[in-house]
């Protein structure tokens, strides 16, 4: 006997498991499974059934239940991602959460800021803040590069507070395969962020 296709509620479950707990999504995720209402309809199901969480307006995960810190909120990285799928947009991370990326601080900031390509908008996570923030093409020709990131983190730093610690941080962060993108992405540098990636990849005598 044939097998019955597999119902849209049961191919969106499917998808959802296999991308495991811990993954952020949106109903762009699923466009090929079913129609529009189908599938908002199948996320409204799980919803209700605590399967998935709906942590911002149009953005689900698929929660991580510790049994001594209960569920574990999102990270930033994996909602901006779940962001870039729905908007079709690009997205740099800037500011002090670029240095934190690169272990330039411990502390995740509150308000994480990402350029984008896209519009400006504001996603709220509990107490932590999202905040995809327009910018230019040319701040934007990096994005999704480690160069990118660190451009942004040392623009956020600014050039007197650049060290010695710094520099030996950041070195550690670049591995070898990394030195011919960051050296193509100079030029999207501000002159004295350029100089200082070219002494990170500089080789050692």
């Amino acid at each position: 006997m044939p097998k019955h296709p597999q119902s849209t509620d049961a191919r969106i479950m499917h998808r959802i498991q296999e991308h495991g707990n811990g993954w952020v999504f949106t109903p762009m995720h699923f466009a090929d499974l079913g129609s529009r209402n189908a599938v908002a309809s199948a996320l409204k199901r799980f919803k209700a059934a605590n399967t998935i969480r709906q942590v911002a307006r149009g953005v689900y995960d698929y929660p991580i239940k510790d049994s001594i810190l209960g569920t574990i909120s999102p990270s930033a990285e994996s909602i901006a991602q779940s962001l870039v799928v729905r908007n079709a947009v690009r997205l740099q991370p800037t500011g002090a959460y670029a240095a934190n990326i690169l272990g330039l601080s411990e502390q995740v900031p509150v308000k994480i800021t990402f350029l984008t390509d896209g519009p400006n908008r504001h996603v709220r996570i509990g107490q932590r803040e999202i905040i995809l923030q327009h910018t230019t093409p040319r701040n934007m020709a990096a994005a999704g590069r480690k160069s990118g990131t660190l451009i942004q983190a040392l623009r956020y730093l600014g050039k007197k507070n650049i060290d010695e610690k710094v520099l030996s941080i950041l070195k550690r962060q670049i591995k070898p395969e990394d030195h011919e993108q960051i050296s193509n992405d100079f030029q999207y540098a501000p002159s004295w962020v350029a100089d200082i990636l070219r002494s990170l990849i500089k080789p050692s005598v």
